[in-house]
């Protein structure tokens, strides 16, 4: 980038306005193991994060069944379920899950424990038995 530091936000702001994909830190070797692959992330701009997209772009996830799941602060999934779903195109993208999470308010972090820790535990198990995915011990 050639300008002056951007703050998180415009940074966000820019890279979706752009098209820019951020390279990847990591590698997994053997995603190709994989026949069901969660993906979560966190709402950015009601959008997918770039990071994600940049993820689901490099990897060749054709055959596979995706499941994404989100948190967000407050306005919920925006597009990214479907951003998900056209950058799988030869995949079997399952229903999604999105919760409220952490919200930062004034720089105070409010988190998700007590009854709401709870509810969104009985939510995910719920889900996860929708999908028949959950794995009871």
């Amino acid at each position: 980038m050639c300008c002056p530091p951007l703050t998180a936000i415009q940074q966000v702001a820019w890279e979706n306005e752009t098209g820019f994909l951020p390279p990847l830190r990591t590698r997994i070797t053997n995603i190709e193991q994989y026949d069901v692959i969660f993906v979560g992330f966190p709402t950015w701009d009601m959008q997918l994060p770039p990071p994600m997209k940049s993820f689901l772009k490099q990897y060749n996830l054709s055959g596979k069944t995706i499941v994404p799941f989100n948190t967000n602060a407050v306005y919920g999934i925006g597009s990214s379920f479907d951003t998900v779903k056209a950058l799988v195109p030869r995949s079997t993208v399952l229903e999604g899950f999105s919760v409220r999470g952490g919200i930062e308010r004034d720089g105070v972090l409010f988190v998700m424990e007590g009854n709401k820790e709870k509810q969104v535990k009985t939510e995910v198990k719920a889900w996860l038995k929708r999908l028949d995915l959950l794995i009871s011990k």
